[in-house]
C-alpha cells in the first residue's frame, strides 16, 4: 500500500439538527438532492451527486442525536475529507503501518429508492484515520459496495451546472503542519507548495489545499465564525458547465454572491458555514 493514490470520494458537511435547512438551502444554491436517506446507524442525509464525487448533507433527525454522537463533535460545516477506496481492510492494515489507524472497518447501508421507483440498499465499508491526527473533523477512506445505488445519472443534473467538486480547502496557521497526516498517508505521493505557503495535493480529479489563514480570508472572504487558526476544512471549488447558470440559480434563490476573475464566490456565512466558489 505504499503506492495508495488519492482520489476523493465526497465530502461531508456536518449539519446536525438542521437537516431541513440545509437541504433548503443547498437547493437554493442550485444542487439537486436526493430524498433524506437513513443509515442503518442512525444518522440521516441528502447527496448532490455529480460525475466523479459528491457532497454529503449529514445529520439527525429529532430524538436520535444520541446515537453517532462522534459525528456531532465537529463543528457545523464542512467536516469530512473521504477517499476512495475498493478495499477497506487493506487501507486499514496500511493505516496500522503508518501508526494513523483508529478503529477497524464498519459496515453499514441506507436503503434507497432508484429514478425508477424501485427499491435497493446503498451499502458500504468505510475505514477512518486515527482522530487525533484529524482536528475539526474526519478524514476516512469509503469502499462503494453498491456504486448505482449512488451514482444514477438522473441525480447528477443540477440548475447550477455543477459537474464536479474540483478543490477541498483547509485553513491553518500552520498549513505545513496541517497537510503532514496526508503525506504520511500517502508516502508515495508528491506535495506542491507555492510561494504564499500553500501546499497542495491532486487527489484524482480533484485537489486538496492547504491553504494560509490569511490567504484564505482574502481568497473566500470569511471563514466559520468559530475559525481559530488550527486546521480547518473551509472551502469548496466546483466545476460548473455554465456560471450564467450559477448566477441565475443564485439571483432567483436571493443568495448574495461575488464575482471575479476566479469565479462566482458564495460567502461562508451563506452556505452554512462553507465557502462555496463555483468555476467553469
Amino acid at each position: 500500500m505504499s503506492q495508495l493514490q488519492p482520489a476523493l470520494d465526497h465530502v461531508v458537511i456536518n449539519v446536525g439538527p438542521q437537516l431541513d435547512e440545509a437541504a433548503a438551502l443547498f437547493q437554493r444554491l442550485g444542487f439537486q438532492l436526493t430524498a433524506r436517506g437513513h443509515h442503518s446507524l442512525g444518522s440521516s442525509n441528502h447527496l448532490a451527486i455529480f460525475d466523479n464525487n459528491y457532497l454529503e448533507l449529514l445529520g439527525y433527525e429529532p430524538d436520535r442525536g444520541n446515537l453517532r454522537r462522534d459525528l456531532w463533535q465537529s463543528p457545523i460545516g464542512l467536516s469530512g475529507l473521504v477517499w476512495k477506496t475498493n478495499d477497506a481492510d487493506t487501507v486499514y492494515q496500511h493505516l496500522q503501518q503508518q501508526q494513523l489507524a483508529d478503529t477497524p472497518p464498519g459496515s453499514f447501508f441506507r436503503p434507497v429508492t432508484l429514478p425508477d421507483g424501485s427499491e435497493t440498499e446503498a451499502r458500504f465499508r468505510t475505514v477512518r484515520l486515527h482522530a487525533d491526527r484529524v482536528p475539526n473533523g474526519r478524514s476516512f477512506f469509503c469502499q462503494h459496495l453498491t456504486p448505482d445505488a449512488v451514482w444514477q445519472k438522473d441525480w447528477q443534473v443540477h440548475s447550477n451546472g455543477v459537474t464536479q467538486i474540483r478543490e477541498f480547502v483547509i485553513a491553518a496557521d500552520h498549513p505545513g503542519q496541517a497537510a503532514e497526516v496526508y503525506l504520511q498517508l500517502f508516502p508515495s505521493v508528491a506535495l506542491q507548495e507555492t510561494e504564499s505557503g500553500e501546499r497542495v495535493i491532486d487527489a484524482g480529479v480533484a485537489r486538496i489545499r492547504f491553504v494560509p489563514t490569511e490567504a484564505a480570508k482574502a481568497e473566500f472572504g470569511t471563514l466559520p465564525n468559530d475559525y481559530n487558526g488550527s486546521a480547518r476544512m473551509v472551502a469548496l471549488s466546483l466545476h460548473s458547465t455554465s456560471l450564467e447558470q450559477v448566477k441565475n440559480s443564485l439571483s432567483q434563490s436571493g443568495i448574495p454572491f461575488h464575482e471575479d476573475r476566479q469565479g462566482v464566490r458564495v460567502d461562508a456565512r451563506h452556505a452554512f458555514q462553507l465557502a462555496l466558489r463555483f468555476t467553469q
